[in-house]
């Protein structure tokens, strides 16, 4: 993403587009914080998934139950209106003899809500980067956020919750193991 970024003169513009005068003592220093900022929020694009998610060949080999990780931070801007939308998601995977580090789980999140995104795309990039690099027996992803394209404009609903889930290998059929994953994903009370 690099190469694409806006300069600090784009910056300017947009503010003078907006009818503020980019000199104004309180915005001289916006454009680079602003382009700083964006080079953050996008920072997903420079990072691969499967660097990421290095496996362990050791300590799963007789370990076939869920490893669930809840309540990772979903922070990510919609590719619509360019507006934040954030929550959590829940990961788990039933693991065929190789595991990763629990937090590559987090990691891997972050890395695909890093780029523009719609919600329902950032939930099966997570899954199946998982089921690709990690060839577990299942994967479950489920996001929970809240959109700030719909509640500061639009239709302005505050608070509304939307949420995805992608159910891989054995988790789509076997009704168990889904429901199994599907409760532990579950909100706390």
């Amino acid at each position: 993403m690099s190469d694409k970024n806006f300069s600090t003169e784009d910056w300017r513009r947009l503010l003078g587009h907006l009818g503020e005068d980019p000199d104004r003592q309180g915005l001289r220093d916006t454009p680079e914080r602003v382009d700083k900022a964006w080079k953050h929020w996008t920072s997903g694009y420079d990072q691969n998934p499967a660097d990421i998610l290095k496996v362990f060949e050791d300590g799963a080999e007789k370990y076939n139950e869920l490893i669930v990780v809840r309540g990772i931070p979903v922070y990510s801007h919609c590719e619509h209106h360019l507006a934040p939308f954030f929550g959590s998601a829940t990961v788990g995977y039933t693991p065929n003899g190789r595991i990763v580090g629990l937090s590559k789980l987090t990691r891997l999140v972050d890395c695909f809500s890093k780029r523009l995104q719609v919600q329902e795309r950032l939930t099966v990039q997570i899954a199946d980067s998982l089921m690709e690099h990690l060839q577990p027996l299942s994967v479950g992803v489920v996001i929970r956020c809240r959109h700030m394209c719909m509640e500061s404009r639009g239709i302005r609903t505050p608070g509304e919750e939307t949420v995805t889930s992608a159910l891989l290998g054995e988790m789509r059929t076997n009704l168990g193991l889904r429901t199994e994953f599907l409760s532990l994903a579950r909100e706390k009370d």
